[in-house]
C-alpha cells in the first residue's frame, strides 16, 4: 500500500514544502493539496518548491477541476513540472466543490467533466486533442505521462470513472462504502472493455494517532476531524437532491447522517474549527476516518487494504500535523508496506 499526505497550501508555502519533505522522510510516496484558488493559495506554484525539495515524491491536486482553469492551461502546467522534475504529477479532478462554489458557479457536469479527463491526458502526454472543437498539441512535450484519478461518490461519477480514470480518489475510509464503491468502478470499468485491476484506487480521510484509547484521547481526536463529515456533507447533499434519500441508487449509510445538516461556510472549509459540522455524529467520524492508537489504523488499513485500495492519503488538518505524519512514518507505513 502506498500512501500520501494531503494539504491546504495556506500561508506560508515554505510551511507546506516542509511538511511535504517531512512526509517523504517518513515513507509517504505522495502529496496532495485542496485546489481552491479563492481560499489558499494557487498549488501548482507551490508544487514547483516541493517537487524541487524532494526526491521521488509524486504531487497532484485533490482535486482540481475542468472549470477554473483551461483545459490547456492545466495540461501544460502539468506537462512543465513533469519536464523540469521528472514526470512526478498526478492530476486529480472532480467537478469542483469549494473553488467553484466559493466563486459562485455551480460543479461542472459530469459530461464536462468525462471530455477534460480526455483532453488534459493528452495534451499533458503530448498527443493532440479537440479544446472548444480545435485541434491542439502541445509540441514541446515529450515523455510527457499524466495519470488522472477521477474523486467520485455517485452512481453515474463513480461509472464515469471507471470508463475514463486512470485511478479512483474516495474521500472517506468507511470500509462498507469503499467495498460498494470501488465495485461500481470496477464494474463500469469492465462494461466499458477496459481492465478494472488497471485502476489505482485511493481512500482519502483524515488521520488521528493517539497514545491510547482513552475516552478523552477519542474525543480529542473527533472533534479534530469532525470537519471531514462536513465536507463530505457537501457532496452528499448533491445525491440527495439528484437521486432522492430512499431511491436505493446511493446506499444510506452514506446519506442518512446529513439530516441535521443546516448549510455549510466555506469560510471553514476542511478546518477542524468549522462551526458547520455539529450535525456529524461520532459514529460517523469513527467510519469515515481513522483514529485511535496505531494499531487500530494498521487494522483498518489492512481491510481497506483486502478490498483493493492502493494507497491511503492522510488528511492533515489538525493540532498534530508533525506527530500523525511520524507516527505514520515510525509505526503504520512499515507495516503496511514490504
Amino acid at each position: 500500500m502506498d500512501f500520501g499526505l494531503v494539504l491546504q497550501t495556506d500561508p506560508p508555502a515554505s510551511q507546506v514544502v516542509s511538511l511535504m519533505k517531512r512526509a517523504e522522510r517518513n515513507g509517504f510516496r505522495y502529496g496532495w493539496t485542496f485546489d481552491s484558488a479563492v481560499l489558499w493559495q494557487e498549488p501548482f506554484v507551490i508544487y514547483s518548491q516541493i517537487l524541487a525539495n524532494t526526491q521521488k515524491l509524486h504531487v497532484g491536486p485533490m482535486v482540481t477541476n475542468p472549470g477554473t482553469r483551461t483545459w490547456e492551461v492545466t495540461a501544460s502546467t502539468f506537462a512543465t513540472l513533469n519536464d523540469m522534475f521528472g514526470n512526478r504529477t498526478v492530476c486529480g479532478i472532480g467537478r469542483g466543490d469549494s473553488a467553484m462554489r466559493v466563486a459562485g458557479r455551480a460543479p461542472n457536469t459530469l459530461a464536462r467533466l468525462g471530455e477534460a479527463i480526455d483532453v488534459i491526458r493528452d495534451l499533458a502526454e503530448g498527443r493532440e486533442a479537440q479544446v472548444d472543437g480545435n485541434p491542439i498539441r502541445i509540441p514541446w512535450v515529450t515523455d510527457g505521462k499524466l495519470p488522472v484519478w477521477m474523486a467520485a461518490y455517485g452512481p453515474k461519477a463513480l461509472a464515469l470513472a471507471g470508463q475514463k480514470a486512470d485511478g479512483f480518489i474516495l474521500q472517506l475510509a468507511d470500509p462498507y462504502l469503499t467495498e460498494w464503491m470501488v465495485k461500481a468502478v470496477r464494474a463500469a470499468a469492465v462494461e466499458a472493455g477496459r481492465d478494472p485491476a488497471a485502476i489505482r484506487i485511493c481512500v482519502a480521510a483524515p488521520a488521528y494517532v493517539t497514545a491510547d484509547d482513552s475516552p478523552q484521547a477519542l474525543a480529542h481526536a473527533r472533534e479534530q476531524c469532525r470537519w471531514f463529515g462536513g465536507m463530505v456533507g457537501n457532496h452528499v447533499a448533491d445525491l440527495v437532491s439528484r437521486y432522492g434519500e430512499h431511491s436505493g441508487m446511493v446506499p444510506e449509510a452514506l446519506t442518512a447522517y446529513i439530516k441535521a445538516r443546516k448549510g455549510y461556510d466555506y469560510s471553514h472549509h476542511g478546518r477542524a474549527d468549522n462551526p458547520d459540522t455539529a450535525f456529524v455524529p461520532d459514529e460517523v467520524v469513527d467510519r469515515f476516518c481513522l483514529i485511535g492508537p496505531a494499531e487500530v489504523h494498521i487494522e483498518k488499513l489492512k481491510a481497506l487494504r483486502g478490498l483493493g485500495v492502493d494507497q491511503f492519503a492522510v488528511y492533515d488538518m489538525h493540532d498534530a500535523k508533525e506527530a500523525v505524519i511520524d507516527a505514520y512514518g515510525a509505526q503504520i507505513i512499515p507495516a503496511l508496506t514490504p
